[in-house]
């Protein structure tokens, strides 16, 4: 996953697990030329609210290890990056992530979905947390969707 990866890389500069925010929006506008500095910071928010950042004592805590991110030479990030994804598209990722397959997995949420008659959202995360994939940011996407 991109995110994953652009997210990683001011941690993996640093060689650490925490770090200010200053230090990541310079890592990713100045130092590594990705973004701007205000796209890092859209980044950041995007990316404390898939549950990937933590802020901690006024500083970015990497919810992950950021050491297990391969950041390929010509990884540039693109503009997607900055868009929030939808609980299905979370649930979606945090399911390949676990050795399943990206085809039958949508159409077995789709099937799902029809089954239990809820949004894709919903169903996604049902089917996430059948298969013991930990889900919670995508469950509480939906939640919130759902209540918003």
């Amino acid at each position: 996953m991109s995110l994953r990866v652009a997210v990683a890389a001011p941690f993996k500069q640093k060689g650490r697990t925490r770090i200010a925010e200053q230090a990541f929006v310079v890592a990713l506008s100045l130092d590594r030329d990705w973004m701007s500095p205000d796209q890092a910071k859209r980044l950041l928010d995007v990316a404390t609210g898939e549950g990937l950042i933590e802020r901690v004592d006024g500083n970015l805590e990497a919810a992950f290890d950021p050491d297990e991110v391969a950041i390929p030479e010509e990884f540039t990030p693109d503009a997607s990056l900055f868009q929030e994804r939808s609980a299905f598209e979370r649930a979606l990722d945090a399911l390949v992530e676990a050795d399943h397959d990206r085809q039958e997995t949508v159409a077995a949420v789709n099937r799902l979905q029809q089954d239990l008659g809820v949004t894709a959202d919903a169903a996604a995360v049902v089917y996430a947390r059948r298969r013991d994939v930990d889900v919670d940011g995508a469950a509480e996407k939906a939640r919130a969707d759902l209540q918003g």
